[in-house]
This record gives structure tokens, sequence and C-alpha cells, in this order.
């Protein structure tokens, strides 16, 4: 990997940009905000159950990228049946600050912007729709 490149996400060719779509996805930032609040390790039903709307498809992707860029450990045991466990890496601890504040402010905020949503395509009902 080319060190001398200057990480920039408004620079269209920065790495850095691809990094910031994909931990600013809904999934990841639950999957991570769960797996945190977490003592132990947990299995893949665990998560699946607690993150309500999550198909297993997309929780698999969502693991399988989280994995690739080092946020996730994946520990496989060979038992039968399979046993199977997530839990966060050293480098996702430090992430796990942004993502915490993250969710408090859109949970703090959701009413006020549920509103100005509603103001807004009420106040813009003859735009044309995209």
């Amino acid at each position: 990997m080319d060190q001398s490149i200057q990480p920039d996400a408004f620079i269209k060719v920065c790495p850095s940009r691809d990094i910031v779509a994909r931990l600013s996805d809904k999934w990841s930032m639950l999957v991570i905000a769960l797996l945190n609040r977490q003592e132990e390790p947990v299995r893949f039903g665990q998560l699946k159950a607690q993150i309500e709307g999550i198909s297993q498809k997309v929780l698999t992707q969502t693991l399988r990228k989280l994995e690739r860029d080092g946020l996730v450990k994946r520990q496989v045991y060979n038992e039968m049946p399979l046993r199977v466990e997530y839990h966060l890496t050293d480098m996702a601890h430090d992430f796990v600050p942004i993502v915490q504040d993250f969710k408090k402010w859109a949970e703090t905020h959701m009413h006020e912007i549920l509103e100005q949503n509603k103001r807004y395509d009420d106040h813009n009902t003859d735009r044309k729709q995209f």
C-alpha cells in the first residue's frame, strides 16, 4: 500500500472515502454498537435477534465487511454443531465513541428531524419527485 497518499475523504480517489461510506452504513453502526454492549463474544443468532429488521443476508454481509476492515473478529469453534462468535477488535474500540455519540445524537434529535421532514414535505408537495 502506498503510504505516501495523504488521507483526504474529499478527494475522489482517496481510500478513506470508501471507509467512511462502509462505516457510516446503518447496519455497520448498529452491529458495532451492539457488539460493544456485550460482555462476551456474541453468536450470529444473538445479533440477528437483537437488531430488528436486519436480514440474515445483510447481517452476514455486514459482519464480513467489518471483519475485512479489521473491526470485528470472527472466532470459529470446531464443535458439533459449529459455533461462531463475534467480538470487536481493539481498533473498533477506538471507533466506538463515535458510533455511540452518533447513535445518541440521532435518538436525541429524532423528533425534531421528523417534524422538520414533515414541514419540508408539506411545503414541497408540489415539487416534482425524482
